[in-house]
């Protein structure tokens, strides 16, 4: 296994304002999220939530999921959640792309289902790389 990547100070600053159990379950999601995807661009933001975002570029628009922190849990978000194929049904929300899994424990990402649907989600941002989304709404 690669080396933790280490999170940017700033965040990490924001980050340790949560509740242990949040930084923690952050931590190891998004250590879980770049196992499956080392090569992943990681955005950082803080906006009503703080969010890492995963993208297979530096842009957004080819972001493939992120991790959403609220003040008592976590998302693992799916930027193109109604475009992927999701078999198991993980997927929450009522948006026009974006689905989420809401995350309670390490047994709400760390199994088989999950990782298919972080890498068929990669897979997806990568196919669909220069192509405008387009959406109606």
């Amino acid at each position: 296994m690669a080396a933790t990547r280490k999170i940017h100070p700033d965040f990490l600053s924001l980050l340790e304002l949560k509740e242990k159990n949040i930084i923690d379950l952050f931590k190891d999601l998004r250590e879980y999220v770049l196992e499956i995807y080392p090569d992943a661009n990681e955005m950082l933001y803080h906006t009503h939530a703080l969010t890492s975002v995963f993208s297979i570029s530096e842009k957004l628009s080819d972001a493939f999921c992120m991790i959403n922190i609220y003040t008592n849990h976590l998302n693992l978000g799916f930027n193109k959640g109604t475009l992927i194929k999701d078999p198991h049904k993980l997927l929450t929300g009522t948006g026009n792309l974006i689905r989420h899994i809401p995350i309670a424990s390490p047994a709400d990402y760390r199994n088989k289902k999950v990782k298919d649907l972080v890498k068929a989600a990669a897979a997806f941002a990568v196919e669909d790389m220069d192509k405008p989304t387009v959406s109606t709404g």
